[in-house]
This record gives structure tokens, C-alpha cells and sequence, in this order.
């Protein structure tokens, strides 16, 4: 099934490209949950769209994005969380959770979809995170998670 995507999702395509899928996996996850919509050639007036809001919202450059790395990379980031007393967590962190704490402690603003964690974060103390800031481009954040 030929898809056009509204959001980037990991291995498939950013904002805008028009990718060929498997039925059910555009059926029953891209669609429903609002990342992508069924190609015609009504929507492929959409794409120029999406592809210009894209380029509004995205680090244009690798310069750009080394900036942001090096502001990331120097923020200092706490996140209180309530927890057990053997240092589990009621639930885990998520990504949206990281971007929050990151723009609370004075670093720059990060689109909670570019957030990589490797294995969820289900207990208190130091964690580090990946953000793609651009496709060559990474940075590394350490999360230190404490009880609230």
C-alpha cells in the first residue's frame, strides 16, 4: 500500500515522502494513530505541505545541529519521579517526560519523537539517552532520575 507520512517514523521516512508499506501495518498502526495517509493524487498536493512545514521545523544544517548537540550535551537534566522504596519506578520515564525535563532545565527545545531509549527507564540514578537531531547527527543526554 502506497502511504504518504505526516510524521517521521524510525526505519520508514520523515515527514512528507511517500513510501510503499505492507497493508496491515499502514491499516492498523500508521493510520489510526496519525502518521501517515493513503496515497491519491488529491493527497500528493499535501506532500509539498508537509515537506514545507517540515523544513520550518527541522535543524537545517549540521552546523545547526553540532549547536544544539553541545547546548544538550551541557544541560545538567533531573527528573523527579515517584518511585518504590527499592528504587523502581511507578511506571517509566518516556520520551515526552525527557523533553520536558530537558526545556525545564534550560536546554533547548526537543521534539519528543526524536528521544531514542534503548530499554525503558524503570529505575532511580543515572541514564543516558540518545537524540537524533539531525540524520548524521546525535547527542548524547545523561538523565539522572531521582525520587519526587
Amino acid at each position: 500500500m502506497k502511504i504518504i507520512l505526516t510524521h517521521e517514523v524510525s526505519g520508514l521516512g520523515a515527514a512528507g515522502d511517500v513510501v510503499d508499506v505492507k497493508d496491515g501495518y499502514a491499516r492498523n498502526y500508521l493510520i489510526p494513530r496519525n502518521f501517515a495517509i493513503r496515497w491519491t493524487k488529491g493527497g500528493e498536493k499535501d506532500v509539498e505541505q508537509i515537506r514545507r512545514a517540515r523544513k520550518i521545523h527541522e535543524i537545517q544544517t549540521i552546523e545547526q545541529a553540532n549547536a544544539v548537540k553541545a547546548q544538550l550535551e551541557g544541560v545538567k537534566v533531573r527528573l523527579a519521579v515517584r518511585s518504590g522504596d527499592a528504587g523502581r519506578l511507578f511506571g517509566s520515564v518516556t520520551p515526552a517526560d525527557i523533553a520536558s525535563a530537558i526545556k525545564a532545565s534550560g536546554g533547548p527545545e526537543v521534539d519528543k519523537r526524536r528521544i531514542e531509549l534503548g530499554s525503558p527507564i524503570k529505575t532511580l540514578g543515572a541514564h543516558e539517552t540518545s537524540v537524533r537531531l539531525h540524520p548524521e547527527v546525535a547527542a548524547k543526554v545523561n538523565i539522572e532520575v531521582i525520587a519526587a
